[in-house]
């Protein structure tokens, strides 16, 4: 079987200890030789000059090609269009384009006043400009706030028709998931490329908590399969075991690109990426 092409999401450090980490986590990663990285946007568009300050230093100094997050979400349209243009002059060409969480203590997202919409105006607009490949999310499973899962799929075909060069789904514990959206994908007429997002599972507690807000389905006997594996102390071994076998069974349905959310946390990614055949520079650091 053929390795995969992969990608990595990050997030943008908020303090030093947190910034060594993400360079730790960059260096160990880049000999992976990803085909593109992306660093997240804080909920309500808090880490906004953090998200910009972390692009622009990994795109220089480990020679990656970086996308930045951007959102709708509290900000006008000027000021929107304005970041993106500061990006578009430190060099960055790709774009990962979403309408973004609420802001913290809202129960759900409201547009700015004078801000975009939604994603699919986002999206557009971006595009208008002519400077970016525009990566956009998907949703295997119901959005919280989509009707049901034919809505999702609908309004994935409305980002590419806006512009949208390829999403990235949100996280999923089982193949299938994603293979009955892809088919449902393609009879709405969707041909973009549509990539799996995958995050292997650092903790498993906080993973379930992160699985509840995102409406993502946990399949039964997890629970009991990391109760064990923590108490023999090999909770990582099997959250690779579980990782590796996913990502294979997409492989054999024809899968060629996975995007790892590493949480800043290399270990478990490269190690995944390791195991699925991912070749590596000589220099591939921290092997642990």
């Amino acid at each position: 079987m053929t390795a995969p092409r992969i990608s990595f999401e990050f997030f943008p450090p908020r303090s030093l200890e947190a910034s060594f980490k993400l360079w730790e986590t960059v260096q160990m990663l880049a000999p992976l030789q990803p085909g593109f990285v992306s660093v997240t946007y804080g909920a309500g568009g808090t880490t906004r000059k953090l998200t910009h300050e972390a692009v622009t230093a990994i795109g220089k100094n480990f020679g990656l090609n970086v996308a930045a997050h951007l959102t709708c979400v509290d900000a006008t349209r000027t000021e929107t269009l304005e970041i993106a243009q500061q990006y578009a002059e430190a060099g960055v060409r790709e774009i990962v384009a979403l309408r973004g969480d609420a802001p913290k203590g809202a129960d759900r997202f409201t547009p700015h006043p004078e801000g975009f919409a939604d994603a699919v105006e986002l999206i557009e607009a971006l595009a208008a400009t002519g400077k970016f490949t525009l990566r956009v999310g998907a949703y295997p499973e119901p959005h919280p706030d989509a009707a049901d899962s034919t809505a999702d799929v609908r309004w994935l075909k409305r980002k590419f028709q806006a512009g949208a060069s390829s999403a990235i789904t949100q996280f999923f514990f089982e193949a299938d998931t994603f293979l009955r959206f892809r088919d449902a994908c393609v009879a709405e007429g969707i041909t973009g490329p549509i990539i799996p997002g995958i995050l292997p599972i650092e903790n498993w507690e906080g993973t379930k908590r992160f699985a509840a807000r995102c409406g993502t389905a946990v399949p039964a006997g997890l629970d009991e399969r990391f109760a064990a594996a923590e108490a023999q102390g090999r909770a990582d071994a099997l959250s690779v075991e579980l990782c590796v076998e996913l990502c294979r069974k997409l492989m054999a349905e024809g899968v060629e690109d996975l995007h790892f959310y590493t949480l800043n946390r290399p270990y478990l990614s490269r190690d995944v990426c390791l195991a699925l055949g991912v070749p590596a520079q000589p220099d591939l650091v921290k092997v642990a």
